[in-house]
């Protein structure tokens, strides 16, 4: 058969002769459930490291605003140690800091990608990935300043955000249930990333060496694209039994080969492009609301949302706020075997109830215990992996299959603008309410 690099000089006439005789048959269960499993764990790493960066934001921000300490530990010794200038114990920067230096660059990455990352071929697109996450732990590890570390942050965001489209461009030559298994993984990822920061971190490990101890995560994302994946067939490109185009058979020639990238999508013209923007709004606009309001509270909201009457300090109250959330985002991520939801619309205005009611807990300070709040982050956590997973889902199974890889690759600007606006708007509240208490 022919070598991957030399397969798209094919016709579809040859291509349909080096395929192997029995490429039109079912997918073995075995090689079946390795691309479910594989996309689960190409989830759980490609989003591994942005959850980490936003539960270690606090102390990334916390343990360089005081020069005097030169230790690496966490710098909160006793659970009472809090800043008593302000009821919010605030750092000189909010988190939202982290968060867009953790969001824009997968912002731009998105916006751009649609038009141009076709030309560079997905072999070389995921070890860039998992070269950015290695470089962004140890960056972060290392670092003794603010803005190196937010450097570092930005690598995170670079690997995660070239790490989602192109996997999410993937899924368009595997069967459509692998949408749900990547949705989960990264729901996984999220409870993964920030219960082992939170537990490592009260084990007593410092978060250089929690960070450093996470290296393993971009190696396993490389092991499972080359190694676990297997290359989809023309039988892996049906759609709820639908045989795929011609531009949908496999890309390369031997198993252990990944695709390429799509011709479909070559051909597709700039006005064919843009149809399929505007059928993709319905999808877009709700979930980026959806992920405006859900991160407005979580890089806005949580550190403010700060208890004294509690055993927690303030870093540990951050990361379990970060962990519940995660937890609400993998139960909702993992459940669309069981329930699907179409209204999006629905969710979002739920999202800025939450929003609402976090924001008058802020500012008025009515609740009586740290648990009813992490009851509502749970909630919020459950509506945001609802949103993703149904959005998805929805685009996979009702976008043309010749327009597919470029609709599933373009939806995913709606999280991320969502979450650029929410940090830039983050920004200024932190200043107002710390300011003026």
């Amino acid at each position: 058969m022919a070598s991957a690099d030399t397969w798209q000089q094919h016709s579809d006439s040859e291509r349909e002769e080096l395929l192997p005789r029995n490429s039109h048959e079912p997918e073995t269960q075995s090689v079946h459930w390795r691309n479910l499993i594989g996309f689960w764990l190409l989830g759980l790493c490609n989003n591994f490291s942005y959850v980490v960066m936003l539960s270690a934001a606090h102390d990334i921000l916390k343990n360089q605003r005081a020069p005097e300490n030169n230790s690496h530990v966490d710098p909160e010794p006793t659970p009472t140690s809090h800043n008593s200038t302000s009821r919010y114990d605030c750092n000189p920067v909010s988190t939202a800091a982290v968060l867009l230096a953790d969001i824009l660059p997968t912002f731009i990455i998105k916006m751009l990608a649609p038009f141009g990352l076709h030309l560079l071929p997905y072999s070389p697109r995921i070890i860039l990935c998992g070269a950015c996450t290695a470089s962004s732990f140890l960056l972060v590890a290392f670092s003794q300043e603010v803005m190196t570390s937010l450097s570092g942050v930005v690598l995170t965001s670079i690997s995660c955000g070239l790490g989602e489209i192109t996997f999410l461009a993937l899924t368009a030559f595997y069967p459509s249930e692998v949408v749900s298994w990547w949705s989960s993984g990264t729901g996984g990822a999220g409870v993964l990333g920030a219960l082992s920061y939170l537990g490592l971190t009260l084990v007593g490990l410092s978060p250089e060496n929690t960070l450093i101890s996470m290296l393993g995560i971009p190696v396993l994302l490389l092991a499972t694209y080359f190694l676990l994946l297997k290359s989809p067939d023309s039988s892996a490109c049906q759609r709820d039994g639908a045989l795929g185009t011609s531009a949908q058979r496999p890309l390369t020639a031997g198993e252990s080969s990944k695709p390429s990238d799509p011709n479909f999508n070559q051909s597709l013209s700039f006005s064919d492009r843009w149809n399929v923007f505007k059928g993709l709004l319905k999808y877009i606009v709700p979930l980026t609301l959806v992920y405006f309001a859900e991160y407005f509270i979580n890089q806005g909201l949580f550190e403010l949302l700060f208890f004294r009457n509690t055993s927690l300090n303030h870093a540990q109250q951050y990361r379990w706020y970060q962990m519940l959330y995660q937890v609400g985002v993998f139960v909702s991520r993992s459940s669309l075997r069981c329930c699907h939801f179409r209204f999006i619309w629905l969710l979002a205005v739920l999202q800025f109830l939450n929003l609402g009611f976090l924001m008058a807990e802020v500012w008025f300070s009515f609740l009586p215990s740290i648990y009813l709040v992490f009851l509502i982050i749970l909630y919020e956590g459950c509506l945001g992996g609802a949103a993703y997973v149904n959005t998805f889902h929805r685009v996979a199974v009702e976008t043309q299959d010749e327009h597919r890889e470029f609709a599933m690759a373009t939806a995913c600007i709606a999280d991320t603008l969502g979450i650029s606006l929410s940090g830039a708007l983050a920004l200024p509240l932190h200043d107002f309410l710390c300011q003026s208490h």
